[in-house]
């Protein structure tokens, strides 16, 4: 009996210590990431994020094309070129009328200016929406980030509770040597271990599972044994009233930005319309030589003209209504984009509270009474004054609470993530 309580104690020695060394090996291969340097590796990295960005850069290219002057027109014509008629030689410059024709189409009303305006809106439009892309990854992101963090403190319990369970098993080992536990007790302690061990190794793929994803999303190649993250996995119970949220929301969120850029468009868009149903004149100026008229001194004339469309029919109209209904339509989207921030922020502000509201007797009252239970029970299983069932149930009770706690803690920062997110920017770190 002797030897098997020396081989047990063996095995278990060799496991914990492959565990150990398990699990420092992330550590002593890469530095822990925290948050903000998984977010900038983010940014630089996520290939989706750097394809959108270059949407702005395109628009910035349109704005060159939008405040581009039309091009001026130049023709040169050549006419009358003869044989002659006594030598029957081809002369191309006797009799030759050549006529040189210069002209420009002038924009009135401000319709460059206001195609540049427009333009540039156009860009402001984009940069919003590239922010409110990047505001909606990142809030994957950082979901993805306590999820590793949750997978961690998972792992870190299921270790510590099987290294506790070991003792346990000692204690009992001892108590069966000397008389004190019937064989049939001892064997139901040692096989539950086997639901120790299974959680240890369900915590292990979990977390493995979530680096994965990570990376994913940072379009990283690191090996998963490399990869760490580090931060706090905890709660604050200082917490903001909803209207600083709400106010705070309405000045950054970029999707209502966006909405009201589009007004703004809107309105320049209906303005360049009744520009353009304005006149434009084309001023020309040409040279002739030889010109083919009575004048016996028109050798070589300039002219000047002045064309004048004149615009009874087509003065853009249906432009113009377009653009005015879309001012309305830009309006009722904006009202629309208001009221999905006020939804968005009272609904995280909700779930924030709520669950601040169940961690707090949780930090402040039953861990650590889960730990006194434990502890009491299991000195007192020591000492053979509780019943094995009684540690047992301890034991899972204090297990369930200690779990359910992180899992709150996990749900606390995704809820914290999803306030970010309808807030604009990053209010609870």
């Amino acid at each position: 009996m002797q030897k098997l309580k020396f081989l047990h104690r063996t095995v278990r020695g060799v496991g914990a210590v492959a565990l150990l060394l398990a699990s420092l090996l992330p550590a002593g291969a890469q530095q822990a990431l925290s948050w903000e340097q998984v977010k900038a590796k983010f940014e630089a990295a996520n290939p989706a994020l750097r394809a959108d960005s270059l949407s702005i850069d395109e628009m910035r290219a349109a704005e060159v094309t939008a405040f581009l002057r039309p091009n001026p027109q130049f023709t040169l014509s050549e006419d009358a070129t003869q044989i002659a008629p006594h030598s029957g030689v081809w002369a191309p410059l006797r009799g030759t009328d050549v006529v040189s024709n210069f002209s420009y189409l002038h924009e009135r009303e401000h319709k460059r200016e206001l195609r540049l305006e427009s333009a540039q809106e156009g860009t402001r439009i984009t940069a919003d929406q590239h922010q409110d892309l990047e505001r909606t990854m990142m809030f994957d992101l950082r979901s993805a980030f306590v999820q590793v963090l949750q997978a961690k403190a998972v792992l870190k319990l299921a270790q510590a509770d099987l290294e506790y369970y070991d003792k346990i098993i000692d204690i009992s080992h001892t108590r069966y040597n000397d008389g004190d536990l019937a064989q049939v007790d001892l064997d139901r302690i040692e096989l539950q271990r086997v639901q120790y061990e299974s959680e240890l190794q369900t915590a292990i793929v979990d977390l493995r599972t979530e680096k994965i994803l990570l990376e994913q999303m940072l379009n990283d190649r690191t090996p998963i044994e490399q990869l760490d993250v580090d931060g706090p996995f905890d709660f604050s119970e200082d917490l903001k009233s909803l209207e600083e949220f709400r106010s705070m929301a309405l000045a950054t969120r970029p999707d209502l930005q966006a909405a009201l850029q589009s007004l703004e468009q809107s309105k320049t868009n209906h303005k360049l319309a009744e520009a353009n149903g304005s006149t434009d004149p084309t001023l020309s100026a040409w040279y002739t030589y030889n010109s083919s008229n009575n004048n016996p001194n028109g050798i070589q004339t300039l002219g000047l003209s002045v064309s004048i469309p004149l615009r009874i029919f087509d003065k853009n109209q249906g432009e113009k209504k377009r653009t005015l209904i879309d001012i309305d339509r830009s309006q009722d989207l904006t009202e629309a984009a208001r009221a999905q921030v006020f939804s968005d922020v009272d609904s995280a502000y909700e779930v924030v509270n709520s669950n601040i509201i169940l961690l707090k007797p949780y930090k402040a009252k039953y861990l650590d009474q889960s730990t006194r239970v434990r502890d009491t029970v299991t000195f007192s299983y020591e000492h053979g004054g509780a019943s094995l069932m009684d540690f047992l149930n301890a034991q899972s009770s204090y297990r369930q609470l200690q779990l359910a706690y992180l899992q709150l803690i996990g749900t606390y920062l995704t809820a914290a993530g999803q306030l970010n997110l309808a807030v604009g920017r990053e209010v609870i770190p």
